[in-house]
This record gives structure tokens, sequence and C-alpha cells, in this order.
């Protein structure tokens, strides 16, 4: 079980390392952070985050490939993965089209793009110390074939706003090995109205990207399922919200249809002690699992 999340980009150094700390001493094995329009520098946090800490997997959920050339972030996360071993996973992803133009980058062809970038990273020259092993990659996936690009560059897969449906499909396409790591978001709240409300405050910026509403349409989910911030359906299939017992329910839902891990992300909650309070609630039961 780990803890995904977007709080740190609001948050100061003090803040991130309370956060982070408390993550590792409750028991969660990783912690994601990711790297997206206006978050901070991924590898910098990253490094941030495994000096903060002792036993904790430190992993990006993505690291933009259109944020950094492919020499520099393999430069990087070699530094890191020497330093601090098999507690790096290094995720790997190609964004969405407003990522690129904003960085001045066209937005085409995004599987071509993303095995390029790998085949780059994996071919760069090593004019530095190589870590005892090697960086440990993950990709970011949800259609059919970057799955498969990842089972074929990669350790595995790392899929986000996605139900166990979907987990179910990917491990399918994976096979058995990839590891298959999973997002789920969750709203701690049992009114179904605020809980909702809350969700779609959150799904709506997704719903707006083309890869994320295309993949709910290839699970089955209609047009009036993904328009605007997303039917009653979709919501409660993606967003986990209602007591700890319904949010455990779910991850058993995704580690049952084939995940090898889940990371929770806490929406509409950003204050460190806040944050820290829920995950307290959440870390024995998930522990269970």
């Amino acid at each position: 079980m780990g803890v995904w999340t977007f709080a740190f980009d609001s948050l100061p150094a003090a803040d991130i390392q309370t956060v982070t700390k408390a993550s590792e001493d409750l028991g969660f094995s990783s912690i994601w952070v990711p790297e997206g329009g206006g978050s901070r520098d991924v590898v910098g946090l990253l490094s941030y985050l495994l000096a903060s800490t002792e036993r904790l997997t430190v992993a990006s959920g993505i690291a933009n490939l259109t944020a950094r050339p492919p020499e520099v972030l393999q430069s990087g996360a070699t530094l890191l993965a020497d330093a601090y071993g098999d507690r790096l996973v290094l995720g790997v992803g190609v964004g969405h089209e407003y990522t690129s133009e904003r960085r001045g980058i066209e937005w085409s062809r995004p599987l071509a793009r993303t095995r390029t970038y790998l085949e780059a990273m994996d071919t760069s020259a090593p004019r530095y110390p190589q870590p005892a092993a090697p960086v440990q990659r993950m990709l970011a996936a949800l259609g059919d074939r970057m799955l498969g690009l990842s089972a074929e560059m990669s350790l595995g897969a790392h899929t986000y706003f996605v139900p166990p449906q979907h987990t179910e499909r990917a491990r399918r396409v994976l096979g058995p090995e990839p590891v298959l790591a999973v997002e789920q978001s969750i709203v701690l709240d049992e009114d179904p109205v605020s809980a909702r409300a809350t969700a779609r405050d959150w799904a709506v910026h997704y719903l707006r990207l083309p890869n994320y509403a295309n993949n709910w349409r290839r699970l089955g989910f209609t047009e009036d399922d993904v328009e605007g911030a997303g039917s009653d359906r979709l919501i409660d299939a993606a967003v986990a919200w209602g007591s700890i017992d319904d949010v455990v329910a779910r991850v058993r839902a995704h580690l049952d249809a084939g995940a090898d891990h889940v990371c929770v992300q806490v929406i509409g909650d950003e204050d460190p002690a806040s944050l820290v309070g829920r995950l307290a609630g959440l870390a024995g039961p998930l522990s269970a699992l």
C-alpha cells in the first residue's frame, strides 16, 4: 500500500518532510508524486523525499518526458539509484497535449515518442558511476499499446484515474510478470452529495483530457458519463468515497483484479496535519489486506 499526493506542490519543505516521514512511520511502503502542469521539478522532489526517509520507496507518478532531455533524466535517476538503491522508482510518461504545448513541443504520436525517449535513456553514454542495479523504471499507461510498451521497456505500468475494471484489463494485457501499480483516489465522506461534489471538483480536470476520457469510453462508459464533471456512475467508479471500510473494499477490488500495488490519493485535504490524520486512519485497515 502506498500514498499518492499532489499536496507537495503547495507545501513548504518542512511540511513535505512531515507528511513523508509520517507516511513511512505509519507503515505505507511508498509515496508517489506527480509532475504535471505547474508541479515541482520531480527529480529534485524525489531527491528530497529520499533524503528525508529511511525505508520508504519514493516514486514519480510521473516524470514528464517533455520536461527534460532523456539523458538528463537518466543522469539524475542514476545518481539517486546509486545513492538509494531500490528505494527509487522512476515513473515516466508522455503526459498530455497541454504539457507538451506549454513547453513548445508539438503533441503527436505519443506512443512512438515514448519509445524513442526510453531508448534514448537506455543508450545515453554513462559518464558517471553506475548504480549496483539499473534504475527501476515504470511507465504511465492506460491504453493497450502503452501497456504493452510498459511491459516491454520497464518494470511495468502505473495507472491513474481508473476503476478495478481497468485493472483487470491491464493485467491481461501486461501478462503475469510486469508490475501493475494503481492509483486510487478517495474521499472520506459518507454523505453522497458532498462526497460526489468533492470528487467531481477533482475529476472534471481529468475528463477534459482526451486520454482519460477515451479510457473511460473503452471501458464501456457513454458520452453522458464522461461529459462535464462525470455522471454518478463514472464518479462512483473512479473515486472510492464513503467510510474507511468502503475505501478498503475498493483497494481490495484492485488487488483482486491483478494490481501488485495500490497507492491511495486523499482528495480535498492538503492541510498537512489533516492529511496525516486521514492517512493514520487508513494505515491499519489497508495494511491488513
